[in-house]
């Protein structure tokens, strides 16, 4: 099980160095050079809000599903129907509810009609990422590897041709930036939808009530997490764009650095979305599982170490890179994210094992008290400090959920990570000291980054994070 973690988690990695850092450094950052930082930094809050209530769309299926299906992959022609036809019902809920609560708050015309589109978008994610799930349980990760990264390929394509493919002669509008979007998820889900149909018997819509209840009643405890986590994630821009009355100038600037963040990010939660379904499998089967989670743990941790370590010494060249404006605001933004991105990692790890495990009561207890902290930090933090505040708010809310869940899962599983531990400080110790040696020489960033990462590697397996045994038993069995 840990080789095809390790291979499955590889071809990912690969497939997402192809086109998200391309469409993260390349079309988002150029989006934002375009329009501006307090369009975009109102379309951020924007979005965040349609994320907040993104929970209504799911309900926690999409967690319960890819357990459950992993589990007992015969469910799939009874429940694939089903589900389908509930989340229509979702939807209806969710765009109702978005729009009348938007209406409360006061958002004006245009803002409204964003986020009618935005909304939408959602709708059709949560479609593309319950089926999705289902690919995951059945274990078919190269096809669901493809289809993780076919909405951003495909908005790579449309976007470019709107940014530099002369097709009009106004200035880019952050609305087509939105239509691209809702193009690239219709596609993709169009897709994901012929993937899985091959794999059932039969399909058809059909509302069964009954049915719809008991998945709800057994899916409703990962919703409550989901809406939870959601909040203290997405929370920052909205009460930033909300509280500070400067056209939504702050939370462009915190968009900026977010974004650098989002990137590493998207590459931590990988390997959540490949362990759910491994952990709940080999949990079934009562195998033994410390092996597999020591190694995700250090091996992701060793990535967000080595990303997060080298961004802090350089935020503001990383900043100045691909941006044109509010650089040093958003430098010193984006070094503190990129802190709160190490404690981010760990959450991925122990709390996916938690999930899996069915400890859901400790992980919305959790995640209860991290939405206090951090809405707390923030109406205190951000009048004083801006967007800035809202930053530190976010570092201080992982940094300490992420500890208790690190204290749940020895509880729980009897873990020794003690050595762990001690290997990963003394790692940590290495790297500030050659990356401060490096920082003052003087010569090209790119020339420190290729120091830096040939450092980075030798000192990965010198520590032994990762063991090279790993990857020749890797390769040995993929010849075989």
């Amino acid at each position: 099980m840990k080789r095809k973690f390790i291979w499955n988690l590889f071809l990912v990695i690969i497939l997402n160095l192809l086109i998200k850092p391309f469409y993260i450094l390349g079309i988002d950052a150029e989006v934002i050079n375009r329009v501006g930082a307090d369009v975009y930094g109102n379309y951020f809050a924007l979005i965040n809000f349609s994320f907040l209530l993104n929970i209504i769309l799911d309900l926690g299926i999409t967690n319960f599903n890819v357990k459950n299906i992993a589990q007992h992959h015969q469910l799939l022609d009874k429940h694939f129907s089903g589900i389908i036809t509930l989340r229509f019902f979702l939807v209806f809920i969710y765009l109702f509810t978005t729009l009348c609560i938007a209406i409360f708050i006061g958002y004006d015309v245009k803002q409204f009609k964003i986020l009618l589109i935005l909304a939408f978008n959602q709708a059709l994610v949560a479609f593309i990422l319950y089926i999705r799930s289902n690919l995951a349980g059945l274990h078919l990760f190269f096809q669901d590897s493809l289809v993780s990264i076919l909405d951003r390929f495909l908005l790579i394509i449309i976007c470019s041709l709107l940014l530099w493919g002369g097709v009009s002669d106004k200035p880019f509008q952050i609305e087509w930036f939105i239509y691209a979007q809702s193009i690239s998820y219709f596609i993709t889900l169009l897709l994901c939808f012929l993937l899985v149909i091959r794999q059932t018997s039969s399909f058809k819509f059909q509302w069964n009530q009954t049915f719809a209840f008991l998945i709800l009643k057994k899916s409703l405890p990962y919703a409550l997490l989901i809406f939870l986590m959601t909040i203290y994630y997405r929370i920052d821009s909205i009460m930033l764009e909300r509280m500070i009355d400067d056209d939504a100038r702050q939370a462009g600037i915190y968009a900026q650095a977010y974004r650098f963040f989002e990137a590493s990010n998207m590459f931590a939660y990988l390997f959540a979305a490949l362990l759910l379904p491994i952990f709940s499998r080999m949990l079934k089967l009562k195998e033994p599982i410390y092996d597999l989670v020591n190694f995700s743990f250090k091996t992701l941790m060793a990535f967000a170490l080595i990303l997060s370590i080298f961004s802090c010494f350089f935020s503001y060249e990383i900043i100045d890179f691909r941006y044109d404006n509010y650089i040093l605001e958003s430098s010193n933004i984006f070094l503190v994210l990129m802190m709160c991105f190490i404690c981010v990692s760990s959450t991925y790890i122990y709390g996916t094992l938690l999930t899996a495990n069915g400890n859901l009561f400790y992980l919305n207890i959790v995640a209860a008290f991290g939405v206090v902290l951090n809405v707390v930090l923030n109406l205190i933090l951000i009048p004083k400090y801006d967007a800035f505040g809202s930053a530190v708010a976010s570092l201080m809310t992982q940094f300490l959920t992420g500890v208790v869940q690190i204290f749940l899962c020895i509880h729980i599983f009897k873990f020794n990570l003690y050595r762990t531990f001690f290997k990963l400080l003394v790692f940590i110790i290495g790297l500030v000291l050659f990356t401060y040696y490096i920082k003052g020489i003087e010569m090209y960033l790119y020339y420190k980054l290729i120091m830096y990462f040939i450092f980075s590697l030798i000192w990965v397996f010198i520590m032994q994070i990762v063991k090279i045994s790993d990857f020749s038993m890797l390769i040995q069995n993929r010849l075989k």
